[in-house]
């Protein structure tokens, strides 16, 4: 009796060790339709900070702070989200942000603004600099659209709110405006979705420096 106890307990482990290796299986196949991919390879991605396609020039003196990047609770999450029908949404468990998709937008939204020159400076955490505009920016939509089967995109959506800080709180609004971008891609893998991001964000952000030279700010 003991001996057959002992099997039974290691056929149930057995059963649950195969049932959680079937589990992974059958949720990796219902990313497949989305995209193509090794099984089980889990890969990790950031935003870049875009290229300056043309040379920008200002005689501004503001110091800027990134203060906030606010995203969707949809999309605060470190896995991609895939938009599979109109209601329809899925979290990739082999795809995600390096680290928060905030953070990742932050450090390149930082990153393109110090190397535009539209500010004499930009303020990291802690700096002290000692900045005068504060900038919040909402993310409203960040996923990838895969309900065309024949034509994946990326879509990305932005609101930037430009605050005078002459005592480093916020003051009056100096600029706002929302931006949307929807770049399809070819190749439905993952890194061809963060390339496509990586483009609307490039888009975004070339609109905004345009928008904010035409205000002189």
């Amino acid at each position: 009796m003991k001996i057959a106890r002992k099997l039974t307990r290691i056929s149930l482990r057995l059963s649950w060790k195969w049932l959680a290796v079937a589990g992974l299986l059958i949720a990796g196949a219902c990313l497949s339709g989305c995209l193509s991919r090794p099984p089980l390879k889990r890969e990790s991605f950031n935003f870049a900070v875009p290229a300056l396609k043309t040379a920008a020039s200002s005689e501004s003196e503001r110091v800027l702070s990134v203060r906030a990047i606010d995203i969707a609770s949809a999309y605060q999450g470190r896995l991609f989200v895939y938009r599979t029908g109109e209601s329809a949404y899925e979290r990739d468990p082999y795809a995600e942000f390096f680290v928060s998709p905030a953070e990742s937008l932050l450090n390149a939204i930082r990153g393109h603004f110090r190397e535009s020159d539209l500010f004499q400076a930009v303020a990291d955490r802690g700096s002290l600099l000692k900045p005068d505009t504060l900038l919040e920016v909402h993310v409203g939509q960040l996923y990838g659209d895969f309900r065309d089967p024949k034509q994946a995109a990326a879509v990305l959506s932005m609101r930037f709110v430009f605050f005078d800080a002459p005592n480093e709180a916020p003051g009056r609004v100096l600029f706002q405006k929302s931006y949307s971008r929807r770049i399809p891609f070819k190749t439905r893998t993952a890194a061809a979705l963060m390339t496509a991001w990586n483009e609307a964000l490039a888009q975004i952000l070339t609109g905004l420096a345009a928008d904010l030279k035409k205000r002189n700010l």
